[in-house]
């Protein structure tokens, strides 16, 4: 059965001396909330954490950002400031995963071996 092909959406902000990025719902969640304020951070974000890529861009390992990586980009490291700041000044991207193969019964052995 084919698994990981949902489409993955995160907001990707190019820091000075780090790149964060915090995944969100859809575009269009976004967008409303950047017009209306009202609307809040919950539903806009796709869980509740801030990431790093460690000068690899948008892509590659992510890390949990420190406080002191927020501190020394945003001047806090309030994580509500922190994301509001990166929702606003950051790029929008999406992409979808790679769709791939998982196993269809282990219990069967390697396949094509004589026995």
């Amino acid at each position: 059965m084919p698994r990981a092909n949902d489409t993955v959406s995160k907001v990707f902000y190019k820091g000075r001396s780090e790149d964060f990025i915090v995944f969100i719902d859809d575009l269009e969640i976004l967008q409303k909330w950047k017009n209306d304020r009202s609307i809040a951070l919950a539903n806009v974000l796709n869980g509740w954490k801030i990431f790093v890529s460690h000068h690899h861009g948008a892509h590659g390992v992510l890390d949990s950002a420190s406080n002191a990586a927020l501190e020394n980009e945003f001047g806090t490291h309030n994580e509500d400031e922190c994301m509001v700041k990166i929702l606003e000044g950051g790029e929008y991207q999406s992409s979808t995963s790679r769709e791939r193969e998982g196993g269809k019964n282990d219990s069967k052995g390697p396949i094509g071996i004589a026995r």
